[in-house]
């Protein structure tokens, strides 16, 4: 693979341990375990692995009858690399808690184009309510003061709220919205391959519903700086970590393949265990 990513750098935080805890209304949300200890990490450190479990996980999905799998792999996807951050994907800035209302452009979660700020948090803050202090000084949330909280703050605290906020301890996503959106990323990436594979055999019908299932994947763009470290250094400012998947969407279908042997995807180059050996490698359609 060509690496989007080479020598660019991030920053992230997951949580030692993440558990799924259910809403009185009976919603599911995957959020971080009670005494779990958060980690600042870079995640384009290997950013192939991430976009491959992913679509891994997202095909699990797309199969009713894999649904324990699934879970269990949504699980070790958060575990690995910590939740989405939906929370400033869906807005049209990261900077909602400053504004009295947050606009959403169309998306497959919420239905509403605007609703209050602190209506919106709550749907990613379901088991805590914070105190919004807006007003003359700099806007500002009351959560749970911790060592750890503390630490991310001033790691953070250049970075919009919205952001700090999918950090927080108390911060959670839907699970079906974790499913929904890892199920968009495989059927996305599917797109891209049947495309291509079966452009001459295809009719104009068929091509273009493979184009406005690839258009219809959008979201917020990241931004990136370049910063002097040991050397010149680019950084990329992911305010989700669903951004991650959009700068490598553009190559998906050169980059990675999908077997058929072992139902999985992989990186382009990387050979199928399941595959007898000394037999040729081809691309192959699940």
């Amino acid at each position: 693979m060509n690496n989007f990513f080479q020598g660019a750098s991030s920053s992230w935080v997951k949580y030692s341990g993440y558990e799924i805890k259910v809403a009185t209304d009976g919603t599911r949300y995957v959020k971080p375990a009670p005494k779990a200890k958060p980690t600042v990490f870079n995640p384009l450190k290997n950013a192939e692995a991430v976009v491959v479990d992913a679509l891994n996980v997202g095909l699990l999905h797309m199969s009713s009858s894999k649904q324990a799998l699934a879970e269990a792999a949504t699980m070790e996807f958060v575990n690995k690399y910590g939740l989405l951050g939906l929370v400033t994907a869906l807005p049209t800035t990261p900077n909602f808690i400053e504004y009295d209302m947050v606009y959403l452009p169309k998306n497959q979660f919420i239905k509403a184009e605007a609703m209050k700020a602190e209506e919106y948090a709550a749907l990613f803050i379901p088991f805590y309510r914070p105190e919004y202090l807006k007003g003359d000084d700099e806007p500002r949330y009351d959560m749970p003061i911790d060592r750890d909280s503390l630490a991310l703050a001033f790691t953070f605290t250049n970075k919009p709220l919205g952001m700090t906020m999918s950090f927080e301890l108390a911060y959670a996503e839907r699970y079906d919205w974790l499913a929904l959106q890892f199920k968009d990323w495989a059927f996305t990436f599917l797109s891209s391959v049947f495309y291509y594979e079966d452009y001459e055999k295809s009719d104009e019908k068929t091509r273009n519903l493979y184009r406005s299932s690839m258009a219809a994947f959008g979201g917020a763009t990241p931004t990136y700086r370049v910063s002097l470290l040991d050397k010149p250094t680019i950084i990329w400012d992911f305010q989700a970590r669903m951004l991650l998947t959009l700068p490598t969407q553009s190559s998906w279908s050169r980059d990675y393949k999908s077997e058929q042997l072992c139902g999985r995807f992989l990186p382009a180059m990387q050979p199928c265990q399941c595959r007898p050996k000394g037999r040729h490698k081809t691309r192959q359609r699940l």
